[in-house]
């Protein structure tokens, strides 16, 4: 098996978003027909963002709002299964502990529960739709 390297990098929407924008729009858009209205929500501005960057490729990415609830993980689908989405989760949630979060929230499509829940998160209440596609909220405490 080849060793791969990872390296998440953490900055704004002006730094990240073009690579950023690529992910989002073949994993959402392409892969999983969300539509184009509904991924630019307009609030990347106001996001940390996160890049997993492979090889010196860009392959992954995630968002935390200033809320602290984490959103638009993404993962190429070459990349799938490697850690990715892991390491960009802990990047996600470490900053929000270093902003004095008590708590992380996402919305994580059904078929994703399993990773989350897997990262200590807990789903709460019930099934919805977003973007045609089912979701549960979830949260996970950060405690010291």
């Amino acid at each position: 098996m080849l060793k791969t390297k990872l390296e998440i990098r953490e900055g704004d929407w002006e730094t990240l978003g073009p690579e950023a924008t690529e992910i989002r729009r073949v994993v959402f858009i392409e892969e999983q027909r969300v539509p184009v209205e509904e991924e630019w929500d307009g609030r990347d501005g106001d996001c940390r963002h996160f890049l997993a960057v492979q090889d010196g490729r860009p392959v992954g990415t995630a968002r935390l709002l200033p809320d602290a609830h984490i959103g638009r993980v993404a993962v190429l689908n070459e990349a799938r299964g490697c850690g990715v989405g892991v390491a960009l989760m802990q990047a996600a949630i470490e900053a929000a502990r270093r902003d004095g979060h008590p708590r992380v929230e996402l919305a994580a499509q059904t078929h994703a529960l399993a990773f989350y829940e897997r990262l200590g998160f807990e789903a709460v209440g019930g099934e919805f739709m977003d973007a045609g596609i089912a979701h549960r909220n979830m949260h996970l405490p950060l405690q010291d």
